[in-house]
């Protein structure tokens, strides 16, 4: 197997948590630097972490113990972590979305020179999509003909102490959680080439609900509220709303139509759930049993994905060029609601390959976190 591949990890936050959880039972990969703009922070994360040093971002950047740089820091930082982490020679796998705009992400994409780039979301190697996706390339529900997605909720400040950067430019319903559900169209349908969209907002202000800082206002200056048709290359379309203006919904987060029947996808947040058939004819929905993805995954199993395939000398699956289309696709809804007009997406990509359930991983075993 070799020596595992050494993860700096950059940004300890609220995420960061699972990442470490999942990270500390990966074959092949072991976390040897944390870095936080807070060094409390870095240092409080090394008892998730034995062994790994809390060191300052540019030691961490430039250090010669680190191979890949995980990069889980603020929107607003993706691009600039990132670029910095490539020009050091150092392979990266980032949070969602992979930057602010399709200027930053080529910017970063220019550095890569032969090196990996990976980016979150990697839920959708879990069995609830890739199931959904194996029973579509079955043929399952006949040949696709429409979808529809909906994340609705009533905004993260209630949960979140610090939800500021989510109502900021890089955050909003639509590039914080549509790249679950927009990577999950792209396995399940294939890349988008063109889409209509309207968006707003329901209010200017907001009031943060939980922590040191509850009931602290701050501005709201991206749209809460964002909803679209995209057209995919085979020529389904798929409706869909991102909102964190919605108190309660009862939508399904993703169904598939076909002409043979319909699926209904689990939540594209979560790496397993049940995958729900109807065929034409029948009286009710059936559950599908896992046939596809990884078990059992959690946060970071994209890492493993992207070590694995690096040392197979094969396309990792939680790719850049996926994770770039869906921030175009993301960019170009949000043009074409300001514009009011329908607007071509300016990228492709290829659908990564599907995942065989459970897949082996780097030491010969079947990954699995449980």
């Amino acid at each position: 197997m070799g020596e595992p591949m050494r993860i700096g990890i950059v940004g300890l936050g609220r995420i960061s948590g699972a990442y470490l959880t999942t990270l500390a039972h990966l074959p092949g990969v072991r976390v040897t630097a944390l870095a936080d703009r807070d060094p409390l922070r870095a240092e409080a994360a090394r008892d998730h972490a034995p062994g790994a040093r809390a060191v300052p971002v540019e030691e961490l950047l430039t250090s010669d113990e680190v191979d890949l740089v995980l990069n889980l820091t603020i929107p607003e930082a993706h691009a600039e972590v990132a670029t910095a982490a490539l020009r050091s020679g150092k392979h990266v796998y980032g949070e969602k979305p992979f930057a602010m705009d399709l200027v930053q992400a080529r910017t970063v994409l220019a550095g890569a020179d032969g090196l990996r780039v990976g980016c979150a979301p990697d839920t959708v190697l879990g069995t609830g999509t890739q199931t959904a996706r194996k029973a579509v390339a079955d043929g399952v529900i006949g040949t696709p003909t429409a979808a529809n997605a909906a994340f609705t909720s009533p905004g993260h400040e209630s949960w979140h102490p610090d939800p500021e950067f989510y109502y900021r430019p890089g955050g909003g319903p639509l590039l914080d959680m549509g790249p679950y559900y927009l990577t999950a169209l792209v396995h399940l349908l294939g890349p988008v080439e063109r889409v209509v969209a309207a968006a707003g907002r329901a209010r200017d202000i907001r009031t943060i609900g939980s922590g040191p800082r509850a009931g602290t206002d701050f501005a709201v200056e991206v749209d809460t509220h964002v909803t679209g048709a995209l057209v995919h290359a085979g020529g389904v379309v798929t409706t869909l709303t991102t909102s964190f203006d919605v108190v309660a919904s009862t939508q399904p987060r993703i169904e598939i139509h076909g002409t043979e029947g319909s699926l209904s996808v689990p939540d594209p947040n979560r790496f397993d759930g049940e995958v729900l058939l109807r065929r034409r004819g029948a009286a009710e929905w059936t559950a599908l049993p896992p046939s596809a993805g990884y078990s059992g995954a959690a946060r970071g199993i994209g890492v493993l994905d992207l070590v694995t395939n690096h040392r197979a000398g094969l396309p990792h699956r939680a790719s850049a060029e996926v994770a770039v289309h869906v921030l175009d696709v993301m960019e170009t809804l949000l043009s074409a609601a300001h514009r009011r007009t329908g607007l071509a997406v300016s990228t492709t990509c290829e659908p990564p390959a599907p995942v065989p359930l459970d897949e082996v991983a780097v030491d010969g075993r079947p990954f699995r976190t449980a």
